[in-house]
């Protein structure tokens, strides 16, 4: 992409976190979803380019919007002159967690040229993530005590001052095991192991991989983050069934137990990574609102550019006399 579209995808992700936020501690996680999807969707064909949607809330016969296959973007009857963008977007990631008031619900979209991401089935996916350091240090079926000691000898310190995040499931009850064994820590996390996944790629948070089965979609969005930030993610299909087998095999899924690099899973040249947060955690502030406006806090990284950008926003209202306190 020769454009530079960061901004523009800042703004989405601001705007439906924005929206998100206005329903949060309702209880109602199906409404939280709807007003991201259609805030997301609604900015999104403010932004100028030819994008299409290659990740996102599900087939066309599932999804009225932000579908797989949907179009989205400003042409202005120029499409020649814009960019082709593969677009996979997470409109609320942590639905239960807006709707119950609870830490870490976010919005991402994560962007890249034609063909730099990953086509992922909606499925499960194994994973194993690490930060920088533990780079080339893992691997997804080695056993989980050998991992933590190679992580531990990278990070110069012992398995028991390693910290593991992990989804709170009962498929993970052998896992948990595993790495209460081998004597390292563990966060369990009732949702959103994409926003995890980042924080073990970022040092200074305490977290040093995250371990388990999420979603795939998921796994290619937060790929396409820790490409910006040198982490690493091996990843690999869960397989379900026979029919979910052939539906991975009719999209092009040869190799059913292939283990999925970070460059594999996002191999874009041209990636960006923007998420907002919809409700406080670990690693954005949630939206606030105030007399004068909304506040919000997002997380914006572009591979090409080598940015990683922490950005505070105050969305002002349109009164003459709205204050902005620092």
């Amino acid at each position: 992409m020769s454009h530079d579209l960061s901004q523009e995808f800042l703004r989405v992700v601001e705007e439906a976190a924005i929206a998100a936020a206005r329903t949060m501690g309702k209880g109602e996680r199906d409404l939280a979803d709807h007003v991201a999807v259609e805030s997301m969707r609604r900015e999104m064909d403010l932004v100028p380019m030819n994008g299409t949607i290659v990740i996102g809330e599900g087939e066309r016969d599932e999804a009225p919007m932000l579908y797989i296959g949907e179009k989205v973007g400003n042409s202005g009857g120029t499409a020649s002159n814009l960019p082709e963008v593969d677009i996979a977007v997470d409109p609320l990631e942590g639905t239960n967690l807006c709707a119950t008031g609870s830490p870490g619900a976010i919005t991402v979209l994560a962007s890249a040229e034609k063909g730099g991401l990953l086509h992922a089935p909606d499925c499960y996916m194994e994973k194993v993530v690490v930060g920088p350091s533990s780079r080339g240090a893992v691997d997804l079926d080695a056993p989980v005590k050998d991992n933590l000691r190679a992580i531990a000898k990278r990070l110069d310190r012992d398995v028991e001052n390693l910290v593991v995040i992990v989804l709170d499931r009962p498929r993970h009850e052998k896992l948990i095991a595993e790495i209460r064994a081998a004597g390292a820590r563990i966060r369990l996390i009732s949702d959103g192991d994409l926003s995890a996944a980042i924080t073990a790629a970022l040092r200074g948070t305490g977290v040093h991989a995250v371990m388990g089965i999420g979603g795939a979609p998921e796994g290619v969005i937060t790929a396409a983050a820790l490409r910006c930030l040198n982490g690493e993610i091996l990843a690999r299909l869960v397989v379900k069934d026979e029919h979910q087998a052939e539906r991975m095999q009719s999209m092009g899924i040869k190799d059913l137990r292939r283990i999925y690099k970070t460059e594999e899973l996002a191999p874009g040249k041209n990636l960006v990574f923007a998420a907002t947060g919809v409700t406080d955690g670990s690693l954005l502030k949630g939206v606030r609102f105030f007399g004068d406006g909304v506040r919000t806090h997002s997380l914006l990284l572009s591979l090409a550019k080598r940015q990683v950008r922490f950005v505070d926003s105050v969305h002002m209202s349109s009164r003459p006399d709205t204050k902005v306190r620092f």
